[in-house]
């Protein structure tokens, strides 16, 4: 409905000068003046919203695309290489499926925006209420319309009346003319009251579902970043451990003998005659698993996220390998994904084989 149809009610001349007299009548026509220029707003906010994450969803699903086929070219060049064992083939595999993991991600984000954003606010910006609020309103317009010319009627009728050769038809005339206007204004008076309180709960309404559905889409692209941000932590560490390995692998394959076990140490290094038990244990320390890693190679060891495991060699380098014992089962595996500790449960402490 035009702005310019509510600001009739500040014009003048007779008619206008008759209805604004209503101080009750004039503060609902500005009430829905305020109204209908909110409800726009918050419509037209709905509707910017809804196309700008339709946009996002259409741009995040072309990137898809590329995204996944760089992680299926990855994970076919670990699986149909020409050395699927080597270090190289073993991060692709692992880059490719971290991607794809994230692109698994991203379109139930996709998915969830649509749902829980895009239909929601496109049925409001659509919807009945919204139209069924703004006829009253128009039909209220009409009726004050109507009710300022025929108050202009009454004022002429008024003024025949009053002169000389004025007849008893006038005065019925101007008696039916001042009937149809408080008829008139009645009516406009009920359904001034019917479109506010509709335009009213049409805003209230505007306003909770635009916030609930903003606070939906925060919630969701934040759950979404946290997950990638798992995923990626997780290739990180796989990635470095390759590195590790790559890094070490020298010094591995030169190791003359095996790490000593921990009934060596329990009997006071007897595997290193040199090397007294106090000064073995001073340095062993305890480790908590932080990042799972699987053994691949002969002599590393397979540990679990949680796991306790003895620390008992560091390699020289500073991204290197640790040597140890966990579950009775001792080998080696990437420093990085374990983190010292100075206490451990004891039940941890009893799968963990300290001799300390």
């Amino acid at each position: 409905m035009p702005q310019a149809v509510f600001k009739q009610f500040t014009g003048h001349g007779i008619g206008n000068d008759a209805v604004i007299t209503d101080a009750a009548e004039l503060e609902r026509h500005q009430n829905l003046e305020r109204l209908y220029i909110s409800t726009r707003a918050a419509k037209h906010f709905q509707r910017d919203i809804v196309r700008g994450v339709e946009g996002h969803i259409s741009a995040g699903s072309k990137q898809m695309e590329y995204a996944i086929k760089l992680a299926d070219d990855c994970c076919k060049y670990a699986n149909d290489g020409p050395n699927s064992n080597s270090a190289l083939a073993r991060a692709s595999l692992y880059f490719g499926k971290s991607h794809n993991a994230m692109e698994k991600e991203r379109e139930d984000l996709h998915r969830m925006l649509g749902v829980q954003v895009t239909e929601p606010l496109r049925a409001m910006v659509v919807g009945a209420p919204l139209e069924d609020a703004r006829h009253l309103a128009q039909r209220y317009d009409r009726i004050r319309q109507e009710v300022e010319a025929q108050t202009a009627e009454v004022a002429r009728r008024q003024l025949k009346s009053r002169e000389a050769s004025a007849t008893a038809d006038n005065a019925f005339k101007l008696q039916a003319a001042e009937s149809k206007l408080q008829d008139l204004i009645s009516t406009m008076s009920a359904l001034g009251k019917e479109a506010a309180s509709a335009m009213m709960a049409v805003e209230g309404q505007q306003q909770r579902l635009t916030f609930q559905r903003l606070i939906a889409m925060v919630e969701a692209e934040r759950a979404y970043h946290e997950r990638l941000a798992e995923i990626l932590d997780r290739l990180h560490a796989q990635i470095a451990a390759e590195r590790q390995r790559s890094e070490t692998v020298g010094t591995l394959t030169d190791v003359a003998m095996p790490p000593p076990s921990y009934e060596d140490v329990k009997l006071n290094g007897s595997s290193h005659g040199e090397i007294g038990s106090a000064t073995m244990n001073a340095m062993y320390y305890l480790a908590e698993v932080i990042h799972s890693f699987d053994a691949e190679d002969e002599g590393e060891l397979s540990i679990s996220v949680g796991d306790y495991v003895v620390v008992r060699q560091v390699s020289g380098s500073a991204d290197g390998w640790c040597e140890g014992e966990c579950k009775g089962k001792a080998g080696w595996f990437p420093s990085a994904y374990v983190e010292r500790r100075e206490k451990a449960p004891a039940s941890k402490i009893g799968e963990a084989s300290v001799g300390l």
